[in-house]
């Protein structure tokens, strides 16, 4: 699944996650994170068990199978320190975008 793909089904579920049980979640990071995606992936599943929510669990599902065909692959060391330095790259932006974000409230 494309990316941009992956970012739809993570924001709908995000929509439905909000008017369903009140749990505010985050689209991006569950669309480019795997670990926090599966435990939003898990926390749907339960709630929609119990409440018997099958759109809930359809999303959840689909979001569970989006990361399911994103196997790990064996980078060339050039490829990984490439990689590497993207992600040490957005993470700063997303610091200082939080930094900003959090001074202009007050």
């Amino acid at each position: 699944m494309e990316d941009s793909e992956r970012v739809a089904v993570a924001a709908h579920l995000h929509v439905v996650l909000r008017r369903r049980t009140g749990r505010v979640t985050d689209t991006e990071w569950m669309a480019c994170n795997q670990a926090y995606a599966q435990a939003m992936v898990a926390f749907a599943l339960e709630h929609a068990r119990e409440q018997q929510d099958e759109e809930l669990a359809r999303l959840a599902r689909r979001l569970q199978d989006s990361w399911s065909g994103d196997k790990p692959r064996h980078a060339a060391p050039a490829e990984t320190a490439q990689s590497n330095s993207s992600v040490t790259a957005k993470a700063a932006e997303i610091l200082r975008t939080s930094a900003r974000y959090i001074g202009g409230l007050r």
